[in-house]
């Protein structure tokens, strides 16, 4: 009975903790290491036409998006989107950053 306890039930045991600390500790850093994504960013992704051609001198639609969101570039240089496209990113834009600018002022007068 001793020899059973000590070649299987520690043992599974040792690796039950070990793994259960590993866990929480990967729980942890998941958490303190997170990325925050810009939902900006994919909104205007959704809205480019998602050839991923390069024309814009970006390597793709989602790098580009990036780059509007930023005001880093224009999305009239979108070659293969459309006017309607590039009001609709502009109206949008406009409107995140218009909310932007009210949730931040009515954070500091709370």
């Amino acid at each position: 009975m001793k020899d059973i306890f000590m070649n299987i039930i520690v043992p599974m045991l040792v690796f039950a903790a070990v793994g259960g600390l590993f866990g929480l500790l990967l729980g942890w850093l998941s958490q303190v290491f997170a990325v925050q994504i810009d939902e900006r960013v994919e909104k205007v992704t959704e809205m480019l036409p998602g050839y991923n051609c390069g024309a814009c001198g970006s390597p793709g639609c989602a790098q580009f998006a990036e780059k509007v969101v930023s005001g880093e570039a224009d999305p009239v240089l979108c070659k293969p989107g459309k006017q309607d496209m590039r009001d609709k990113i502009k109206a949008y834009l406009h409107e995140a950053t218009k909310n932007a600018q009210n949730n931040t002022e009515s954070k500091t007068f709370t």
